[in-house]
């Protein structure tokens, strides 16, 4: 049985924006591409809807993406806190120079 209960709707959070925003491209285009109208990209952007899993996946192929990239049941943080994340800095253990035992 599904974890999710009938009626119940959970959130779905995108980067549709910051995507297009990366590829220059507009609503309009993005719309066009996968068949849909502007105000639907606009209304998909602002979490107003939810996409069918079929255009998620029209949406994903167009930014070359898998689809946890671009939705997430979780909000995103920063792309650039993910990308650029930098190494753990804790310093290494230091060796005993007196080597004990």
């Amino acid at each position: 049985m599904s974890p999710v209960r009938r009626g119940e709707k959970l959130p779905i959070y995108n980067r549709i924006g910051v995507l297009r925003a990366e590829r220059k491209m507009t609503r309009a285009e993005l719309a066009e591409t996968v068949g849909i109208n502007v105000q639907s990209v606009g209304a998909l952007e602002r979490g107003d809807n939810y996409p069918s899993l079929d255009l998620a996946f029209r949406i994903c192929a167009v930014f070359d993406l898998p689809v946890e990239a671009v939705f997430s049941r979780t909000e995103f943080g920063a792309m650039s806190a993910e990308l650029y994340r930098r190494p753990d800095l804790r310093p290494e253990p230091q060796s005993d120079p007196g080597g004990a035992r």
